[in-house]
């Protein structure tokens, strides 16, 4: 199966799980997955989450992430992955002058 995020729907989300600022995405979601293509903008946040029934997977394709995982900060840059496992929470800044962007993967774990 191919997922092509250039023909799926690009939705705006202004402070996303409780944050501040717009993230883009694109994604695609069945009942075992939930695979998206995000772009946050400076001085955005996501707000903090906990992962009861799934994990996150994020990979930076671009820009630099600050992630607080569990109160520990972590800087994701282009190349590198951040991994909330389920039971966890995290949420993520983007504290530089250019979007962050990047590829997350969120499979659910009944």
């Amino acid at each position: 199966m191919t997922i092509d995020f250039n023909h799926l729907e690009e939705v705006k989300i202004d402070g996303f799980k409780g944050g501040k600022g717009e993230l883009c995405m694109r994604s695609f979601a069945d009942e075992k997955c939930r695979i998206m293509h995000g772009v946050l903008r400076p001085g955005a946040s996501s707000g903090l989450h906990c992962h009861s029934k799934n994990s996150e997977i994020l990979y930076v394709l671009s820009g630099v992430a600050t992630f607080y995982c569990n109160g520990e900060q972590e800087i994701v840059r282009p190349g590198q992955v951040h991994y909330c496992p389920m039971d966890h929470s995290h949420y993520m800044e983007n504290n530089e002058t250019e979007d962050l962007v990047y590829l997350a993967i969120v499979p659910e774990h009944h």
